[in-house]
């Protein structure tokens, strides 16, 4: 067992603010020890739920993530003066609970192409598993009609972020499993990864930057409408082809059917039949 001089070196922890928030140190490294144990057992569970989730039509990519320890070493502290103002004073976080309250250990990413998949995505996560809570983050001004008649709750980000989070519950082995599922488009993806990296690299986001991430959102969204457009009128005009494809064969076969019933008309000389067969001949040539 590493003393807790190393432990708080390592994952760069101020020991004043653990006595601020009554946090003992040891409680820290049991959550450290039992996650780290899990850790690889998480990566399977993930690339199982991740593989269901590939087969369905709608979903272009699914990406997993376990959470790094060092930022769920972080969390278990942000999180504590949260939790006890939940549970009461006397909460803390232990090895034996961090698995229920931090839903976001095991977290997966489903992207879809066109904003209009989100739905068949959605009926297909609810029908095979258990689903917690759903919450759709939108940028303020966002149509949330389909969210609204659905009973989701919707969450407005002043950053723009786009996203569906559904908390699912699964048992792989005995215990259960709470997973974060994030559903996006491919817009949402690029600007989302962009404002992340971001927001990583920058203690505060400079005014500069800010203002033309909002633009990116923008443009991210005019996008997914535009992708969206384009997939209706791709249909439309696919709609079209067919009823044409259908009409012409329906023309060909009555076609087919008439010199049929020419060449087996009996008062019809063979001269006449040979004009009438090229005379048809000639229309379709046109």
């Amino acid at each position: 067992m590493i003393s807790k001089e190393q432990f708080f070196n390592i994952y760069n922890i101020n020991e004043s603010e653990l006595e601020e928030l009554n946090i003992d140190w040891k409680d820290l490294y049991e959550i450290h020890d039992d996650f780290i144990e899990c850790k690889k057992s998480y990566e399977t569970q993930a690339d199982l739920i991740a593989n269901i989730l590939r087969g369905h039509q709608k979903v272009h990519s699914v990406k997993t993530r376990v959470k790094d320890v060092k930022h769920l070493i972080e969390k278990v502290i942000r999180k504590t003066p949260d939790r006890r103002n939940k549970y009461g004073q006397d909460f803390k976080f232990t090895a034996e609970n961090y698995k229920n309250e931090i839903t976001d250990l095991l977290g997966i990413r489903v992207i879809h192409i066109f904003k209009e998949d989100w739905e068949e995505i959605h009926n297909f996560v609810t029908s095979m598993w258990d689903v917690m809570e759903i919450v759709a983050n939108v940028r303020e001004g966002d149509n949330t009609k389909k969210f609204d008649e659905l009973g989701i709750a919707v969450c407005s980000r002043p950053s723009g972020y786009r996203s569906v989070h559904y908390l699912i519950e699964s048992y792989p082995t005995n215990k259960k499993l709470i997973t974060e599922v994030q559903v996006r488009t491919i817009f949402e993806e690029g600007y989302g990864e962009i404002d992340h990296q971001l927001r990583y690299s920058h203690e505060d986001i400079p005014e500069l930057l800010g203002q033309n991430l909002m633009l990116l959102n923008r443009i991210a969204g005019s996008s997914d409408e535009m992708a969206s457009l384009i997939n209706m009128l791709s249909k439309s005009i696919q709609e079209v082809e067919n009823n044409f494809k259908d009409k012409i064969k329906e023309k060909d076969k009555k076609i087919e059917n008439l010199r049929e019933k020419i060449s087996n008309d009996y008062n019809i000389d063979n001269e006449e039949k040979k004009s009438l067969i090229k005379e048809i001949n000639s229309i379709l040539k046109n």
